[in-house]
């Protein structure tokens, strides 16, 4: 098992609260751990990066910019992220991004220079699983009032997730504080 030098978080849901088609820095609210959970991997020297899915961008219903606006609001509540990403793709468009397809999280993976088998996946939908499983990568399912049918690794919240990767023999080289 390879040591998790990266963490990919999707952003609404995992880091903020899920507002859909949200266009408004001002109604970003991170979600209850997430500045902990974060301060806790970068102490640990662990990269960490946002991934997001707007389909509203390709729907015309939000702006690229738009996008960049809210991102940028999470980035000052919750950052420095190492890396960000964005599918503009509505499910229909046949994207390669989108999860289940594993398009974004090689990409993040690429900027940090990481190989993905070196990446975790955290987020809330069996499609985010499904995606770091075709990556390579580990994926951890925060479960949420949405019903899952998985058999993938899962955690309560954000903080649990964490704090399981920071303990388990995924990370079994994971270095001590620096």
């Amino acid at each position: 098992m390879s040591r998790i030098r990266a963490v990919l978080l999707d952003r609404d849901g995992i880091l903020v609260e899920d507002v859909p088609g949200n266009a408004d820095p001002d109604r970003v609210r991170p979600v209850a751990g997430a500045y902990a959970a974060l301060a806790l991997l970068r102490f640990y020297g662990v990269r960490t990066g946002f991934l997001t899915h707007q389909p509203g961008v390709s729907q015309g219903r939000l702006t690229e910019a738009d996008v960049r606006r809210v991102d940028a609001r999470v980035e000052e509540l919750l950052g420095p992220f190492d890396v960000r990403g964005v599918c503009p793709h509505a499910p229909a468009d046949g994207c390669h991004c989108r999860p289940p397809e594993p398009g974004l999280i090689l990409w993040a993976a690429g900027r940090l220079c990481t190989a993905p088998a070196d990446c975790a996946v955290i987020g809330d939908t069996d499609a985010h699983m499904e995606a770091a499983r075709r990556a390579g990568a580990h994926g951890i399912l925060v479960t949420t009032a949405r019903p899952q049918a998985t058999t993938a690794h899962t955690a309560g919240d954000l903080g649990t997730a964490v704090r399981s990767l920071l303990t388990s023999r995924l990370t079994h080289a994971l270095p001590g504080p620096p």
